[in-house]
């Protein structure tokens, strides 16, 4: 489904500014965290009730980073 495959998108660009966060990838960690927002917020719209609570998760998890 659609939202499945944006859930997935948002997952790994949560995954991607941690690692921009600890220095493993070469990616400015601004840039990264601005990716992960937007995939986050386009998986959010297209998910069921399960999936938005682990959004929510992964939002918290990039809130984080910016702390």
């Amino acid at each position: 489904a659609m939202g499945n495959r944006l859930f997935q998108e948002a997952r790994k660009a949560v995954a991607q500014a941690k690692q921009a966060a600890n220095g493993e990838i070469d990616m400015s960690v601004d840039r990264a965290i601005a990716i992960a927002k937007n995939a986050l917020s386009s998986a959010y719209a297209h998910s069921n009730t399960a999936e938005k609570a682990q959004l929510r998760q992964f939002q918290a998890e990039l809130d984080e980073l910016t702390q």
